[in-house]
């Protein structure tokens, strides 16, 4: 690959980084003005102090990295399971079949890690569940929350909480949908329930509910903290879009 192009995807993808993160303002300008530069200061100021050794700064680095080689950790993690067939090493590779959308593939291998004596787990069926949803299948992802619940009534999620909602919704069972995103809202870390509330009121022609909890949300993240606003910025925009329409 010619320099001049794995330069400009790097570019490219520490620019989505930076909007993602709450950070353009000012390094998505200065990585524009200054290629190749602009993103080795941006690494050494921004994203080193992350990467050396907290969680988010190796969720950073390997975003980053899918960018610029999306299929490189997926094949380095497909050796590792031929080489060694263990539950750890085929969840990695599951995890990261999601995150690149072979939803597919990742059913398998969630099949296979519950089929093992080690793998009855429910975090393995709420990721048969991800990988189902992904698949269009919302009614085969409702039944798997359903066994994952009548199996440990006692696990907590709020992801898979609100993964539940979402194939209610898309199911049809809008009813059933809205009375649980209300519900995960109520102690998910993030405004993204409420706001897919609000976005499945208004395509339900509720318009007065849809704007109440839209300005509930951005009340709510005014009030944030710089750090939580930038990390719900997502949701913030889309609150603010549903409060304007």
């Amino acid at each position: 690959m010619p320099i001049a192009t794995l330069l400009l995807i790097v570019d490219v993808a520490l620019i989505v980084h930076a909007a993602k993160t709450g950070r353009f303002q000012p390094w998505g300008y200065i990585i524009l003005v200054l290629p190749g530069i602009g993103a080795l200061v941006y690494i050494v100021v921004e994203l080193l102090p992350e990467w050396l050794g907290s969680y988010k700064g190796q969720v950073a680095q390997r975003t980053v990295a899918r960018a610029v080689n999306p299929g490189r950790r997926y094949r380095e993690l497909t050796d590792q399971l031929a080489i060694v067939d263990t539950i750890a090493n085929r969840t990695a590779l599951a995890e990261e079949c999601l995150a690149l959308g072979r939803f597919e593939e990742a059913s398998f291998h969630y099949a296979a890690i519950l089929a093992q004596p080690l793998g009855d787990e429910p975090q393995f069926l709420l990721g048969k569940a991800r990988a189902q949803l992904g698949l269009g299948q919302s009614a085969a992802a409702i039944a798997t929350l359903d066994e994952l619940l009548r199996r440990w009534p006692n696990f907590h999620s709020p992801d898979g909480h609100l993964l539940y909602a979402i194939a209610l919704e898309e199911a049809g069972s809008n009813d059933e949908a809205l009375a649980s995103y209300a519900d995960v809202g109520r102690y998910f870390p993030g405004a993204e329930p409420r706001v897919r509330q609000a976005q499945l009121l208004q395509r339900l022609g509720r318009e007065a509910e849809a704007k109440a909890v839209a300005q509930e949300v951005v009340r709510g993240l005014s009030r944030a903290p710089a750090h939580v606003r930038r990390n719900q910025r997502q949701w913030l925009a889309s609150a603010k879009r549903l409060v304007r329409d």
